[in-house]
């Protein structure tokens, strides 16, 4: 399994808005397949109105996804933890 970043623009109401997922997948089309399985349930968008922009490999490292982080927690343990930026509370 790999980590990949998943973006592009879907409508959101009466306008295109950009969206960016972290998922956990076996190859691109699975991370494809899981963008439009997540955008189609939550929001019940089609396929056919999901524009996908862009999909890359990333550092699991860097992801905030918790999906992500649970996925390859034993990974991101023995590298020495996540590298993502936090942000602090207030």
């Amino acid at each position: 399994m790999k980590a990949y970043r998943v973006s592009g623009t879907a409508p959101f109401g009466s306008q295109r808005q950009a969206f960016s997922f972290d998922i956990p997948a076996e190859n691109e089309d699975g991370a494809t397949h899981h963008a439009y399985s997540i955008l189609g349930s939550r929001h019940r968008i089609g396929r056919r109105m999901v524009k996908i922009e862009s999909i890359s490999e990333i550092d699991p490292r860097t992801s905030t996804e918790a999906k992500v982080l649970h996925h390859f927690r034993e990974q991101i343990a023995a590298q020495g933890g996540t590298i993502a930026p936090t942000a602090e509370e207030e």
